[in-house]
């Protein structure tokens, strides 16, 4: 390279399909290297070639034109139009550090997207070391060009409030269980029953992936103020609810606020850490699932028992304020590359013809879920019609992703790529087996073991330290090691281990093996549930982390939403079945009106041991559902690609 000042060939790489190597005249040469600089780390030789080229071209107006600032706002000449140039094929050896989701002007090469450009070496410069020691400035920490992340007191306050919002998210699914008898005594309304969990659930999956858009194209800080807004207001309106009714309406609307808190923390996260530190804040934050799958029977019990249920509700409201008073004042809003445009062409950006077409098909797939074999027989038309009408909507919906392509709701391009899809399928399954597990074992400590609502949530506990402590440990390990997908594969193993032996619980089994088999199950969950999250973030650019990082949500909330459903038919239907068996003089459905905490004191003494057995058969087959889909998470680990968080790929992987 040091002949470059007397030479005017100038060589550097383009693409991995291909090389350029142009002849051009000393000004545009100079040109080249000084905006070449402005993205590469150059060796000290080559650098201080492209600082002389910065002064000759401040000096030769002729060459240079005008001046103009840079992103880090410093004045700079302006770019000089290639000359003539002739192709041909040259080795590279220049390397380039993260410059996620950016389009950058280069004066040969034209318009160049940062993952098109493949270094070679990798090996950090002495300048870039220093950027990335240098020390933290009131609050914030250099990362590169037009970018700062909080550091120290800022950072753990906005960590500490994505944790409480994502903790208060999750626990709307699981606190309202426990609640439900009394809400049920309250209103006289039984046969609600079934609204006042599903009615969350639907609209939490139907709008994860509208959110992802918002994300994209909208304000992160602004949007997510908005989903904890509405869900606030939808836990106030539960809060006070008069009516069935009224509770019904509250949370469907708190679930509409609930679809945008998950992925909008991760996406906050995204923007607040650098991707090597990522790791175990993803592990901070995706604990709390765990955390509030426990803890939500706990204080729903204790809610219910001493204060009152609406309390399951009102809880929201401080927790949600705290989030928001911090993120209000202490996250800034992260500037991105995105143009600028009309309300019109904004509104096409977001999708609303596919966002139309994908709400109305999931809710029918989870209403056929749901009522199918309950409150239908599965050869009902009505439930024949939701499936068939779910089909074509979801056909209708990959079509139009098809055609809206940049604009789609998904784009093709997100989905295209290998650890997204892997990754979304992987996410789908662990959270299935999950949260078919956290559904299901209370209800065999109560009806098998006898246990209250809140003991029956403090038997719990191994699953959530296996999976709080390990989702910890292993966000630290990849943030050290550097690469995700070992992690998948031993999750997943460690899951289909776990929840496969959950599935051989008897009315006997002991106190040694339910803590174990609970916690083998947990530490797999943990070590596996955040990777798919990290990896879509490793291989997406930065402007499409807010679409992947709500798809792998999406995939995440779906799975458990299908097969706690798909487990809950399981369990009904086994359980009418095996109390004829063991019972043949019992009302099967006056055993399912009881209730599992109220079959002892309910269930004639002769009969009560056929009924408890029979909820163990029934509840041991829905466990089938759950160490079913935990097996096949080893699937999307396999085909998730090798990256590392660091930035080195290996070749195995990267296809």
């Amino acid at each position: 390279m040091a002949s470059i000042m007397s030479a005017p060939d100038y060589s550097m790489a383009a693409t991995s399909r291909s090389h350029l190597s142009v002849r051009l005249p000393k000004e545009t040469l100079y040109s080249s290297l000084r905006e070449s600089s402005r993205y590469f780390n150059f060796d000290s030789e080559t650098a201080k070639l492209a600082r002389d080229a910065d002064e000759w071209l401040a000096t030769h107006p002729n060459g240079s034109g005008s001046k103009e600032k840079d992103v880090n706002g410093i004045s700079r000449p302006s770019s000089i139009a290639p000359s003539n140039f002739s192709v041909r094929s040259l080795p590279a050896d220049h390397s380039m550090p993260e410059y996620h989701g950016r389009d950058f002007p280069h004066p040969v090469m034209g318009s160049v997207r940062h993952n098109e450009i493949r270094p070679r070496s990798a090996a950090p410069t002495e300048s870039t070391e220093k950027l990335r020691s240098s020390p933290p400035v009131d609050g914030v920490e250099p990362t590169g060009p037009g970018q700062e992340y909080p550091t120290g007191v800022k950072l753990a306050l906005i960590t500490l409030a994505l944790c409480l919002a994502v903790f208060v998210m999750a626990l709307d699914n699981s606190i309202i269980a426990t609640a439900i008898p009394r809400i049920t005594d309250a209103f006289e309304s039984l046969n609600d029953v079934g609204w006042y969990g599903s009615a969350y659930m639907l609209t939490t999956a139907a709008l994860q992936l509208f959110f992802g858009k918002l994300y994209t194209y909208g304000s992160i800080k602004w949007t997510f103020l908005s989903a904890i807004a509405i869900f606030e207001v939808g836990s106030l309106i539960c809060g006070v609810a008069p009516d069935s009714v009224t509770l019904i309406v509250g949370r469907a609307i708190a679930g509409v606020g609930g679809a945008g808190i998950f992925a909008g923390a991760l996406t906050i996260l995204a923007f607040s850490v650098p991707l090597h530190k990522r790791p175990i804040y993803t592990g901070l934050v995706s604990g709390m699932w765990g955390i509030s799958s426990v803890a939500g029977p706990l204080l729903g019990g204790l809610f219910t028992d001493k204060v009152s249920w609406r309390w399951c509700f009102y809880i929201n409201l401080p927790i949600g304020a705290i989030t928001v008073v911090v993120i209000l004042f202490f996250f800034p809003e992260p500037e991105r590359d995105i143009e600028p445009a009309a309300w019109r062409v904004r509104f096409w950006q977001l999708d609303p013809i596919g966002t139309g077409i994908f709400m109305p098909a999931i809710v029918c797939l989870l209403l056929a879920l749901q009522w199918g074999g309950v409150d239908y027989d599965w050869d009902d038309s009505v439930i024949t019609s939701l499936f068939m009408l779910a089909a074509f909507l979801l056909i209708l919906f990959a079509y139009v992703q098809y055609k809206m392509d940049e604009n789609a709701t998904v784009p093709p391009r997100i989905f295209k790529k290998r650890t997204v899809w892997a990754g979304a399928f992987f996410s789908f399954n662990t959270g299935a087996c999950f949260l078919t597990a956290m559904y299901f074992l209370p209800i065999w400590f109560q009806a098998v073991q006898g246990q209250s609502p809140i003991m029956s949530g403090v038997r719990n506990l191994p699953m959530l330290l296996g999976i709080v402590l390990c989702a910890m440990a292993a966000g630290a390990a990849v943030t050290a090691w550097g690469y995700y997908t070992p992690f998948m594969i031993a999750g997943s193993v460690l899951m289909a281990i776990g929840f496969g032996i959950i599935t051989t619980f008897e009315v006997e089994t002991s106190t040694a093996k339910w803590i174990g088999y609970q916690l083998i199950a947990g530490i797999g969950v943990g070590v596996g549930l955040q990777q798919s999250l990290i990896a879509v973030q490793v291989v997406c650019e930065m402007v499409d982390v807010p679409t992947a990082t709500a798809l792998i949500v999406f995939a995440q909330t779906l799975g458990g939403a299908l097969c706690v459903t798909a487990g809950n038919t399981v369990f009904t239907n086994t359980l009418i079945n095996k109390i004829n068996e063991h019972v043949p003089g019992l009302d099967p459905y006056f055993v399912i009106a009881t209730g599992a905490t109220n079959i002892r004191s309910v269930i004639r003494e002769e009969w009560l041991d056929g009924v408890i057995l029979a909820y163990n058969d029934a509840l041991t087959t829905s466990f089938y559902v759950g160490a079913g889909t935990a097996s096949a998470t080893i699937i999307g680990a396999m085909l998730v690609e090798w990256r590392s968080v660091k930035g080195h790929d290996i070749e195995m992987g990267a296809a």
